[in-house]
This record gives structure tokens, sequence and C-alpha cells, in this order.
């Protein structure tokens, strides 16, 4: 009998705490208490930003962020980044609404073209972000060249791409609209039960949740990135292929910034060569927030969720309440440090 532990609940332990340890747990969890604090402030300030028509748009605007995430917190399993996210977005973004416009739109890019379902030029445009990520994961992988210049190389190549792609006669640089209807729904459409509406979106990222959650909890491939992100030298030692992993990683990143920009794309209602600019900090900073490490090996599919609902509801309930768009800029970016910042303290008391 004397053996058997019982498990204290999570408030006994709270309410057991000495003051030092308290400290720790507070500085520990502190990017979720000043979250916290600024979505009260929200709510205290305008109350109304509490309802099911906003909840459905922050619902509907975290999806395709879910998706982008999904794909570089694996990255980030392995101690790796992707600053190209972006940019692939809005490469992935401009092919598909090029492809699907509608076919009476007077400034169509394609004048010639014949109405495509809607699933080709989205597998299409996803072969395309998958190569390019493999082309990443490659150089990482073969010439171990660290993955943030790795990446920031390809994001530069990848936006003079999508220019050359965008810009381009009879038209020049004007945003690519006129999407077929039939893709417009495919991303804006949603399930209405009584008050509550479920957009499309909600269920595509779900199913990719679903996915990468199988992938990284029941597979060989997630029990190796891990090993990876870890400790790589022992991963090697244990036979793990890693460089074979590694571009698996970055490829499956790739197909996910595919699908995720040709629904972005979707959901805006047209496309230019700026679409997803920035979006692989959102992306990573969901991550960070949602409990991933820079150092590798750690990390769960729930947290990144997390990361980019409670990014989300912050992002959106400032606008709500209207912050200057500039001052949003600061208080993420300060949110940002603060969660890498305690990210690398932990790391270097693990040490």
């Amino acid at each position: 009998m004397s053996n058997i532990k019982v498990k204290e609940k999570p408030v006994a332990k709270l309410k057991n705490m000495t003051r030092e340890e308290m400290w720790k747990f507070v500085v520990d969890n502190a990017i979720f208490f000043i979250l916290l604090g600024l979505l009260l402030i929200i709510i205290a300030l305008e109350p109304s930003f509490v309802s099911m028509k906003n909840l459905s748009n922050i619902l509907s605007q975290s999806s395709t962020r879910i998706i982008f995430a999904l794909g570089v917190g694996t990255i980030i399993v392995t101690k790796g980044t992707d600053l190209s996210l972006g940019r692939q977005v809005g490469l992935a973004a401009v092919i598909s609404a090029s492809l699907l416009q509608s076919a009476d739109y007077a400034y169509k890019m394609y004048p010639d073209l014949p109405a495509l379902p809607i699933f080709l030029p989205i597998i299409l445009v996803m072969l395309v972000t998958a190569t390019i990520s493999l082309v990443n994961g490659f150089v990482v992988a073969k010439f171990k060249v660290d993955p943030f210049i790795a990446t920031l190389g390809m994001m530069i190549i990848v936006y003079g791409l999508t220019s050359i792609y965008f810009d381009r006669p009879p038209f020049g640089a004007q945003p690519i609209g006129g999407l077929d209807k039939g893709f417009m729904k495919f991303a804006q459409g949603s399930i209405d039960f009584g008050p509550l509406s479920i957009p499309y979106l909600v269920i595509y990222a779900s199913i990719a949740v679903a996915i990468m959650w199988v992938l990284w909890n029941k597979t060989k491939f997630g029990k190796n990135i891990f090993a990876i992100g870890g400790n790589q030298e022992a991963a090697i030692v244990s036979g793990v292929n890693v460089f074979k992993y590694i571009l698996i990683t970055y490829t499956l990143a790739g197909l996910l910034y595919g699908l995720g920009g040709s629904l972005e794309a979707a959901r805006i209602g047209s496309a230019t060569n700026n679409t997803g600019n920035m979006y692989e900090l959102d992306a990573i900073a969901a991550c960070i927030v949602g409990g991933l490490s820079f150092s590798g090996g750690i990390g769960s599919i729930s947290g990144i969720v997390a990361g980019v609902l409670i990014f989300q509801v912050i992002a959106y309930g400032l606008s709500f309440i209207g912050v200057n768009p500039y001052i949003q800029f600061i208080i993420k970016g300060l949110i940002i440090i603060t969660a890498v910042a305690i990210d690398n303290r932990k790391h270097i008391k693990k040490k």
C-alpha cells in the first residue's frame, strides 16, 4: 500500500507550492498570463467582443494559420525553422487564384483556360510548394546550412518567382480577382446549426490536425523527428536516417503551405504577390506560444492549435477595439520576444 502514489490535484498542487516555486510557475507561464490579461482588457473595453459571430470569424481566420503552423511546427520539432513559409503561401495563392478565375471575368489571367476542377490547381500548387520545401530540406540536411539562412534565401527567391508570375502583361501587377464561385464557396462556405456557424475552413483544418496528430503520435515518423530534434547525434547512433526524415519533414510542410495558400486565396477572394507576407512569423510565434521549443524535440499538436487560437483571438480583439495597426505590430513583436525569451530560459536551465 505504501508504494501507491496518489496523484495530486492541480489546485492542491498550486496551494502547496513554495514562494520560489510559485514565482517559477509564473515566470515559466508568463506569456499565457500576458495574453490572458490582454484578452480581459479587450473584453472589458468592448464586451460585445464575446459573440458567436466573432467566434466564427476567429475560427475561420485561424483555420488556414493552423495548417501553416502544423507545417512549420513539424520542422521546429527537428530543431529547424522555415522563413520561406509566408512567401510560399503567396506563391500558392497567386497560382491557384490565376487558375481558378471565373470563365466570364474580364481580367482573366489566362483567357483561353477552360474551367478546371477545384482540386486540380490545388494539387498542382501543393506539388510546387512541396518541391520548394524539398529543396530547403535538402540544403539543410545535405550541406548542413543553418535552416534560418537556407530558408531566408529561399524566401527571397520565392518572392522573386511569385512577382515574375504575378506582374505580367497585359494587366501588370493587379490583384488576381474574379475567382470562381465554387472555389470561393469551397473556403467561405459554412454549416449552420442554429446560431452556431461552422466554416468549411474549420473542417479542413480539423482534418489536417487529425492527420498530423496521428503522424506525430502514432507513427515511426513522429518518433524519429522528436529523436532528431532532441539529440541528432544520438538519433544517428540509434540508426535513424536523419537525412531522409528532414527531407520528409520539409516536404510535408510544403504540402501544407500549398493547401493553406490555396484556401487563403479563396478565403480572401483574391491574391497578390504580397499575400502571405510575414505569415511565417505568426506561425512560428504561435508554435512557440503553444509550447514548441526552438531547441527541438518538444511540442504537441494541441499546443500548436492552442497557440494559433490564442494569437488570433488577441489579434482579432485588438482590431475589434480599434487599436492602431502599427501598435498591433509592436504588441505582436513583444509577444514573440517574450515567448522566445521564456523558451530560451527553460532551455538554459535544462542544460
